[in-house]
């Protein structure tokens, strides 16, 4: 795994403000942010590789610093059952690429039901602020999200978790277990300890994250960083 600021230089170094989705993950797995099991493949033979390693079911993801907007593009297959399945939907995200310098990422398929969305802006006043809420399709729906300023402790990111309407979903509900609000917590107070150290991150998208049993596991990932003429 890349260190973290090795990350963060090498995507300045290449005059980008956006981090891939697993440029993203390394960097908050530096920070112990649960994250997806993955693997980046180039060509079908690493992808058989990956299968074997990772198991099924699967999502492929079309993985490139170029593309943020992956499912209203057509590059994220999921639930993927066999081989057969994982060379289809590998053949057909590469072939959308349209000629980024991208690859694919090959990630285990976490299941649950209910799904947050965690995550952190700079604002130009206040600095870095965190931010917790529903996640998923319902994140720009319901906008039911709250927010703190960094940096934070565990009293604040428990009183995010109770401010928000659908704070429910965290409780146990329809044989759900509840969630774990120790670990939850952690990861909201790790968000606002990058934004503390780290002033060339502008915005940081974590959604979803998906509550497999008690435990939340990022699945989707962007970092954005600061331009060269905001600096």
């Amino acid at each position: 795994m890349e260190d973290r600021m090795e990350i963060i230089e090498k995507a300045k170094k290449e005059g980008r403000t956006l981090l891939s989705e697993s440029e993203s993950k390394q960097l908050l797995a530096g920070y112990k942010i649960p994250i997806t099991k993955e693997v980046i493949v180039k060509n079908r033979k690493d992808l058989a590789k990956a299968v074997k390693e990772i198991g099924f079911p699967l999502v492929l993801k079309g993985n490139s610093p170029d593309i943020s907007h992956k499912t209203e593009k057509g590059m994220i297959q999921t639930d993927i059952r066999n081989e057969q399945e994982a060379m289809s939907a590998f053949d057909d995200i590469m072939g959308k690429m349209e000629g980024t310098d991208g690859n694919v990422l090959v990630q285990e398929m976490v299941k649950g039901q209910r799904e947050l969305v965690f995550g952190l802006t700079r604002d130009p006043q206040f600095g870095p602020c965190v931010m917790f809420g529903l996640g998923g399709i319902f994140t720009e729906i319901l906008r039911d999200v709250s927010f703190r300023v960094a940096p934070i402790e565990k009293r604040d990111a428990l009183e995010m978790m109770k401010e928000i309407k659908g704070h429910k979903i965290l409780e146990a509900v329809r044989g759900m277990e509840a969630a774990d609000l120790d670990q939850l917590s952690e990861i909201l107070i790790n968000l606002g300890n990058i934004g503390m150290e780290h002033d060339e991150i502008k915005e940081i998208d974590i959604n979803p994250v998906i509550l497999s049993g008690s435990k939340g596991i990022a699945v989707d990932a962007l970092v954005v960083l600061e331009s060269e003429e905001s600096e």
